[in-house]
């Protein structure tokens, strides 16, 4: 009877032992399933960014541009009647183009008048602005036929008859440059006028006017 008995005690001490290693079959075969490596794969995109600039030159000769940043760096206007000796009834022509500089974006310019300097001339002195063509020869762009020719409203900076303070009331607008010679130009045509009804008083005087063309990015 305790033969029996042991030999069925034995049987089921075995039966769970097999059962004990088929569940930790079964465990190690879901550990294993679970730890196998994923496949993966990557894609990046760069860029570099640079900033653009605007720069503006200036030339008093229609021709050769370079930068005039500052008032103490302004360029001298050459005046077809030299402006050294007016009389009443003289008015004098001077150019003073300009256009974007090579690789600048596109923008506006816009004329502002300084505070005149001297002895006083500048109470008795009217001045205008209008935009003119660029001629076959540039430094002819200014003149008086030239200046008188441009009448249309839209070439008008400063209205005839002006004080030296007045700012220019229209905008001009200079495009991207695109060569190494940079945008196309404006021709700014400055009359300066000392009027036939300059009083006796005016004699001797002097004036020093620096205008600002300034330019904005668009």
């Amino acid at each position: 009877m305790q033969t029996r008995r042991a030999m069925r005690e034995a049987k089921r001490l075995r039966s769970r032992r097999i059962r004990a290693v088929l569940a930790g079959g079964l465990v190690f075969g879901l550990g294993a399933a679970m730890t196998l490596a994923a496949w993966n794969d990557s894609e990046y995109a760069t860029a570099t960014f640079t900033a653009g600039r605007f720069d503006i030159v200036g030339a008093t000769d229609g021709a050769t541009f370079s930068s005039h940043a500052t008032t103490g760096a302004a360029a001298t206007l050459s005046f077809a009647v030299a402006p050294t000796a007016m009389v009443p009834g003289t008015t004098t022509y001077a150019l003073f183009s300009v256009k974007t500089a090579n690789s600048s974006g596109a923008g506006t310019l816009q004329l502002t008048a300084g505070t005149p300097s001297g002895t006083g001339l500048a109470a008795h002195l009217t001045y205008g602005v209008r935009l003119v063509p660029t001629a076959a020869t540039p430094s002819q762009s200014c003149t008086a036929a030239t200046y008188a020719a441009a009448s249309a409203s839209t070439s008008i900076v400063v209205a005839d008859g002006s004080a030296l303070t007045t700012n220019g009331a229209a905008t001009g607008t200079v495009p991207q440059a695109v060569t190494a010679n940079g945008g196309n130009q404006l021709n700014y045509c400055v009359a300066v006028t000392l009027p036939t009804t300059a009083v006796n008083a005016a004699q001797g005087l002097t004036m020093t006017q620096t205008w600002q063309i300034q330019g904005t990015s668009t």
